[in-house]
């Protein structure tokens, strides 16, 4: 399934949908482990910068995207829980003629670091969809605003997704090598993965940060035509911050950029010159 993605946040859309993709679902059955976390605390916040960059036109600012894992300590069914949330809005004339404003929240265990509770809320222009999701990770099923239905132990959601895949050990990887995520979106798990590239340096409005390079792997269709066509740039450090994204168009670029950060679980020892 593929749904209609906005151009201008197409990035960010990256990160809460873009995960999607044609693998097959996971293998039931499997058990939750616990998710040894050095990314991120509650308190953390990300905020971005999406735009539009070409020779022609520039720097043209479409978006802001943020974010945030909640301070506040919470509970679900006895179990402590990150309270996460994502939202984009567009900006300035671009809401002019197609206005966002979308919000994700997602309620995930602290130790196995999978969700229990997600809720979204999107209005792109004339789309709109709601939904709540509650996951029961021990029994392998989840319930939907339209539907029940059975999924692997250890199935994510959009927003998750995002932050589970900032904990993968990144220390003795290889180009070309594959870390596996499985998400439950629409009714409908999938499972993707996430190849890294090799490692760079970028240089953002913030600074320079030393940088892991990795493609998402998303579904070819109305949106994409390559499973891999996008970059995501994450800091080299325990971090795993994402600075970058970058999607070439047919004239320019899509980019999301890191413009602000706060609240980290180790210093950002990748950022080498302010």
């Amino acid at each position: 399934m593929v749904r209609y993605l906005p151009g201008y946040l197409l990035i960010f859309s990256l990160f809460l949908y873009g995960f999607t993709c044609a693998f097959p679902p996971a293998i039931f059955g499997q058990s939750l482990k616990p998710v040894r976390n050095e990314a991120f605390i509650r308190g953390e916040k990300l905020k971005y910068r999406v735009y539009y960059d070409s020779y022609v036109t520039g720097k043209v600012t479409a978006g802001i995207a943020t974010l945030e894992v909640s301070p506040e300590v919470s509970q679900i069914e006895g179990r402590n829980v990150y309270h996460m949330i994502g939202e984009g809005h567009s900006k300035g004339a671009f809401s002019w003629f197609f206005k966002v404003n979308d919000r994700f929240e997602s309620w995930v265990d602290t130790e196995y670091l999978v969700p229990w509770v997600f809720m979204r809320r999107t209005h792109e222009g004339d789309y709109k969809y709601q939904d709540d999701v509650k996951f029961n990770q021990y029994s392998g099923s989840v319930s939907s605003t339209r539907a029940n239905k059975k999924i692997p132990s250890g199935t994510q959601d959009l927003i998750s997704a995002f932050y589970y895949a900032r904990t993968f050990d990144f220390s003795n990887v290889k180009t070309g090598d594959n870390f596996p995520v499985s998400f439950f979106l629409d009714d409908s798990v999938y499972v993707s993965q996430i190849q890294f590239v090799g490692r760079e340096e970028v240089i953002t409005d913030l600074g320079r940060f030393r940088c892991l390079r990795l493609k998402p792997m998303v579904a070819t269709g109305n949106v994409f035509s390559q499973p891999y066509p996008m970059d995501i740039w994450v800091t080299d450090d325990k971090n795993h911050i994402p600075v970058l994204g970058k999607s070439e168009v047919v004239v320019g670029s899509v980019k999301l950029e890191l413009i602000k950060y706060s609240g980290q679980a180790s210093p950002v020892s990748a950022l080498v010159k302010e």
